[in-house]
Formats: structure tokens, C-alpha cells, sequence
């Protein structure tokens, strides 16, 4: 086991720069100039905008630039953003919210859709059944947005039931709102994806064998069919994990959160890239090690696998 980690480690090694880079190149190819974004409307005189250009390393070649802040990521120093606060420090600032949020939004669609789509399996083609297919289909072809704008009118606005914005209140009660928003889409995959895991393993030759030598109906579900449906499961959750966190500048703008989402589609705009690349790195490592847990999951769903 131990071997497989370090050896699952020394393959993210490789992983981990290709992205940083990929992301670093794209953010340093955007058009515009970032120090006359950062002067907005205002005049900058040349001897500012050279000082600018040197504190910010924006004078260098890209590789150059690139490497210094590879070197910065090693040493925890992610530099500084164009508005004079470390990087650092807005990131301890935003990402622990999103963090949050995209938790909650992870717990939300995992309860929920493996528990509807296990009992649609259970129910292949009967009413219940039917009913969750339809309404996952119809989360699926409904833009994020128009989900988010519309639970934000009628439950946060009309019908009073949670605050319609968070603002700087993250509390549990504010983020759960946003958090069914965001999870939104996943739950529908997951609802999905769950029924057809269950419906195929209900045919399959274990689960036949298991109810011919007398198993109890809830054995058989909840050891054989469901243990083993969840690998497929287990393996989208992993990797909507960081998706989550990503994929949230949608839901955070529409509910006024400053999160991660929020501060990467500013730095963007602005074209700081060690701000977006700072963001996006942790973003990778949030991946990866997401990936590297549900890989040692397998091993707990389905005992035939075994890293030696």
C-alpha cells in the first residue's frame, strides 16, 4: 500500500508542473497590458509603470517568469497580487469559503444521489423510476444559472426560507442555498449514473448467486449490489471535487460570495497570473489527492482489488 501512495505521489510530480504551466502560459497569452488594467481610467507615468513591470517580474521572459514563481511555489511564497496583499494571504482569505461551500455541495449530491438513484434502480421502470430520469434530464439541460437565479427568487425571496445573498455571513444556513445550486448538476449525473450501476449489477451472476443461497434482500443490496455499484460513483465524486470548487464562480456571483470563483474571475479580468496560477494550483493538488483517495477506496468497495 505504502508503495502505491509513493509511487501515485511521484506520478503527480509530472502532473502538477505540466498544469501549473498549461495555465501560467494561457493567463501570460491574454491580450492586454496587465499594468495599464491595474491603472484603470487613471494616467500612469512610464517610470511607474517600469517599477510596476519589475516588482512583478513582468519585464522577464515568460520562462523566466514562470520558473520564478515555480520557485516561489516550492518556498510557499506565491507572490504578490496587483493589489499589494500576498497571494497568500487572499488565498487563506477566499478558499476555505469555497472550500466550504463546495463540501457542502459534494455532501448534498452525494446523500441525495445515491439514495434516489438506488431506489430508481431497485424500481427500474416503474413510476419512481421514470420520474427521477426525467427530472435529472431536466436539471442537466438547465444552464446553472437559471437554476441559481430561480431557487434564489422564489426560496430566498418570495418564500422568505434562507437569506437570498451570503455577503460575508458563510455560515452553514447561508451556504446551503448556493451549495444545492452547485451541486446541482452533479447530483443529477450521480442520480444517473447510480440507477444504471444498480439496474446492471441486479442482473449480474453474483447478485443471482447470492439470492440463491438465501441471502436476505437487504443483505444482498447493501453488501453485493450497492458496494459494488458505488465504484463508478466513488470515481465521479473524486473528481467533481475540485470541479466544484472551479466551477463556482456562477453560483458565487449570484449569491454575492467572495470565494475562490469570485477572486480568479477578477484576477483574470486583470490578468494577474500568479493570482489565477496560485488559485488553479491548489485547485491541481485538491484534484490529485481527491484522485489518490478514491483510488485507495477501491480496494475498500470491492475486495478484488489489491495494490501490492
Amino acid at each position: 500500500m505504502l508503495w502505491y501512495i509513493g509511487r501515485r505521489l511521484l506520478q503527480m510530480i509530472p502532473v502538477f508542473i505540466g498544469a501549473t504551466f498549461l495555465i501560467y502560459a494561457m493567463v501570460f497569452l491574454l491580450p492586454g497590458d496587465p499594468i495599464a488594467a491595474l491603472a484603470g481610467d487613471k494616467a500612469i507615468s512610464p517610470a511607474v509603470a517600469d517599477q510596476l513591470r519589475a516588482r512583478y517580474h513582468l519585464d522577464q521572459p515568460f520562462i523566466v517568469q514562470y520558473l520564478l514563481y515555480l520557485k516561489g511555489i516550492f518556498t510557499f511564497d506565491f507572490g504578490m497580487s496587483f493589489s499589494g496583499r500576498p497571494v497568500s494571504e487572499v488565498l487563506v482569505q477566499a478558499f476555505p469559503i469555497t472550500a466550504k461551500l463546495a463540501s457542502m455541495a459534494l455532501v448534498i449530491e452525494a446523500v441525495f444521489g445515491i439514495g434516489f438513484g438506488l431506489i430508481a434502480g431497485l424500481r427500474k421502470g416503474k413510476l419512481f423510476d421514470s420520474t427521477v430520469l426525467v427530472v435529472s434530464l431536466v436539471i442537466i439541460a438547465v444552464p446553472i444559472f437559471v437554476i441559481g437565479f430561480l431557487a434564489q427568487f422564489f426560496i430566498g425571496i418570495k418564500w422568505g426560507w434562507v437569506p437570498p445573498t451570503v455577503g460575508g455571513n458563510t455560515s452553514f444556513a447561508n451556504l446551503l442555498l448556493p451549495a444545492f445550486v452547485l451541486g446541482a448538476v452533479s447530483f443529477a449525473y450521480v442520480v444517473r449514473l447510480t440507477r444504471t450501476s444498480v439496474a446492471e449489477n441486479l442482473s449480474a451472476d453474483f447478485v443471482r448467486t447470492a439470492t440463491a443461497k438465501g441471502l436476505s434482500r437487504s443483505r444482498v443490496v447493501n453488501v453485493h449490489v450497492l458496494r459494488n455499484s458505488l465504484i463508478p460513483v466513488v470515481t465521479f465524486l473524486g473528481a467533481d471535487l475540485a470541479s466544484l470548487m472551479g466551477g463556482a464562480i456562477i453560483t458565487e456571483g449570484i449569491f454575492n460570495i467572495n470565494g475562490v470563483g469570485g477572486t480568479i474571475y477578477q484576477a483574470v479580468i486583470r490578468g494577474e497570473a500568479p493570482t489565477v496560477v496560485s488559485f488553479v494550483t491548489v485547485l491541481i493538488v485538491v484534484y490529485l489527492v481527491a484522485n489518490l483517495i478514491v483510488d485507495l477506496l477501491y480496494a475498500a468497495l470491492d475486495p478484488r482489488i489489491r495494490y501490492v
